[in-house]
């Protein structure tokens, strides 16, 4: 799996490092509230599972499944829940855990989804950030690591379901994923 990487933009060292500062800042935060984190899945899994453990306050989670790719490396822009949450988010400080904000088009989706729970309020904490790839104005309040346009792939995230459990954020070389003409 390696050799179809062109490029490591972050190892396991800074990946701990920067998910170790966000645990801090989201204790800080909701020190007296309880907050819901809600894990995207799949591709937010490994994200959820080491940020948590850096926050030192009481925390809920739950999970939420939608999908805009399928085997692909853009979104569709059609965004289908797929499986709900199943915690009672009424009145409850709710933490969107996602992957990687590309288009931003799935974070409106989920605001506008969660927020028919009537939560206290909905924020969002990214661990990477395409500011190039959005199409819609979004607000991350909490914010791992801002990159370029590339296709990447490891700790969590995937092409066609692989390269999930990489230990690092790499750059996917294109011949992986673009058919030759």
């Amino acid at each position: 799996m390696n050799s179809d990487i062109s490029a490591v933009l972050f190892d396991e060292r800074e990946l701990k490092k920067r998910i170790c500062e966000l645990g801090t800042e989201l204790s800080k935060a909701y020190f007296d509230k309880n907050p819901v984190l809600i894990c995207i899945l799949k591709g937010s899994v490994v994200f959820l599972s080491d940020l948590m453990r850096h926050i030192t306050v009481p925390i809920e989670i739950d999970f939420i499944r939608i999908s805009s790719y399928d085997a692909s490396t853009k979104s569709s822009g059609v965004i289908t829940l797929k499986m709900d949450v199943k915690t009672n988010i009424e009145n409850r400080h709710v933490v969107i855990v996602e992957d990687i904000i590309d288009t931003g088009l799935s974070i409106v989706f989920l605001r506008e989804h969660l927020s028919s729970f009537k939560p206290e309020s909905i924020v969002v904490c990214a661990l990477l950030d395409k500011p190039e790839a959005h199409l819609v104005d979004i607000d991350i309040e909490f914010k791992g690591f801002e990159i370029g346009n590339e296709f990447v792939v490891g700790y969590g995230l995937d092409f066609d379901e692989k390269y999930r459990n990489l230990p690092f954020i790499g750059i996917l070389k294109k011949e992986v994923y673009i058919e030759p003409q």
